[in-house]
């Protein structure tokens, strides 16, 4: 029985889970979207929600610098890349200031080809980059397909004139 055994082991070692989340979290805070095995998404989301919190918690105590350089100390033993403590730290902290937690969103996308493994999309809830790609190809689906019909009963007639014309040419030569 698995009595208060917490978490998934994602058939690693210890140190390469850790390193796996830590690489799926940073991941994450750079790109704002990524996609993962359902599994991984769902062991990140608790990494990098208490990463978002600290950093949050921390930008908010403005009377204590010490606190916001612990902070970053604390963040900075997972997150290797400074470019990326330093985006937490402020853009991410500073849009997430008003929410109460809840800072990332899985969205489950099926079962992957080659070993059906359940894939999902994780990706930061105030950062909405889905929309903007969806909002910008809408228009254009609309317009696309009326033209692809034209086209394709123009290629039949066009078909079927260029083989009469080649008739016509073999006959008289």
């Amino acid at each position: 029985m698995r009595h208060r055994k917490s978490g998934r082991k994602l058939k690693r070692t210890a140190s390469h889970r850790r390193a796996t989340l830590a690489s799926l979290s940073t991941a994450l805070l750079r790109h704002k979207r990524i996609m993962t095995t359902l599994a991984k998404a769902k062991e990140m989301r608790m990494v990098v929600e208490k990463l978002i919190t600290r950093a949050k918690n921390a930008s908010a105590r403005t009377d204590a610098p010490a606190v916001a350089v612990h902070a970053r100390r604390e963040v900075g033993r997972l997150i290797k890349d400074r470019a990326v403590i330093k985006e937490l730290f402020t853009t991410i902290a500073e849009k997430v200031a008003t929410r109460p937690g809840g800072y990332t969103r899985i969205v489950k996308l099926g079962q992957r080809r080659g070993d059906a493994a359940e894939m999902a999309v994780v990706e930061l809830v105030d950062f909405n980059t889905g929309q903007e790609i969806s909002g910008k190809l809408e228009p254009e689906k609309k317009t696309a397909q009326p033209r692809a019909r034209k086209a394709k009963a123009g290629g039949e007639k066009a078909g079927k004139e260029a083989a009469s014309e080649k008739a016509a040419a073999g006959a008289g030569a």
